[in-house]
């Protein structure tokens, strides 16, 4: 069906005629399974935290062939400055996390990764580039999969047992990819606030899903283009806001609140204290894990 000639609408496909055997397949193909949620968590902790940080670095502008110095100076951030500064916070609170690295990133910064790995932290699978891995045929979707984790493997010494997509984007293929290589979980959906295992065609596949969201994730408050209408800019006063907000509500239903940062946005000076503020509030409370 095409957009009205002085209409603003984005065009719309003929889903509307579509007849349910067409409809039904996609809807199934990943579903959320039984829920994970443990009736309580380890050492009795009544609920569970998550730091999890995505370290882009310089894929954020390799993965659409660009090569602007400026842009890619953003990313260098990261690795320069902003993984330095969240590595030496975690360690001030014991604060075991979790990186999720494109490969990519791994060659370009290899003792980074050594650093994350000596330090007791995990890293996980974040592609080869930060592909689109809906845009790629499921055979190089596959390929680059596999390549990230052997890479992520040499560099770091660890081998991932985790992914989280890039831009949580994740394909028809991701989930029978990733049972193929025998991961245990994934982080880029958004079916529950609480892990759950994911269902291929309506069957339980094994893989348990730590759920993401935009709200608990840094990029919508701070991500910008300044060649584009992108341009937010949240005061870190009210991302803190937000994320203690998420904290509460998963402390009072005694579940899983799980953060997604990128060392690029949550690394600059102003944005890193928010981290520790929010640190020092879960520790203020009894029963976090």
């Amino acid at each position: 069906m095409s957009k009205p000639a002085e209409s603003n609408l984005p065009d719309q496909p003929d889903a509307w005629t579509w007849p349910e055997e067409r409809w039904r397949p996609i809807v199934e193909k990943i579903r959320a399974g039984r829920s994970l949620k443990p009736k309580s968590w380890p050492g009795g902790a009544s609920c569970a935290v998550t730091l999890s940080f995505d370290s882009d670095h310089e894929t954020q502008v390799l993965r659409w062939g660009q090569s602007s110095p400026g842009k890619l100076s953003q990313g260098e951030y990261g690795s320069r400055v902003g993984v330095h500064r969240i590595l030496d916070l975690l360690a001030k609170y014991n604060a075991p996390s979790t990186f999720f690295v494109p490969a990519v990133v791994a060659m370009l910064h290899p003792e980074e990764q050594r650093r994350v790995v000596a330090e007791g932290h995990e890293i996980g699978i974040h592609s080869w580039i930060h592909e689109l891995n809906s845009a790629l045929p499921p055979e190089n979707e596959r390929d680059l999969q596999m390549r990230a984790a052997d890479k992520l493997e040499q560099i770091s010494g660890q081998r991932p047992v985790g992914i989280r997509t890039p831009s949580w984007d994740f394909s028809q293929h991701t989930l029978s990819i990733t049972r193929e290589m025998g991961l245990i979980y994934d982080s880029s959906l958004m079916a529950d606030d609480d892990p759950y295992e994911i269902l291929e065609n309506g069957e339980a596949s094994g893989v348990v899903e730590l759920p993401v969201e935009w709200i608990r994730d840094d990029a919508p408050y701070w991500a910008m283009d300044r060649f584009s209408g992108l341009r937010p800019y949240t005061p870190p006063s009210g991302v803190l806001e937000v994320f203690m907000r998420e904290f509460d509500g998963a402390y009072q239903e005694d579940g899983l609140f799980l953060l997604t940062m990128h060392p690029h946005f949550i690394g600059h000076r102003s944005r890193i204290q928010i981290l520790e503020e929010l640190i020092q509030y879960m520790r203020s409370h009894a029963g976090v894990w």
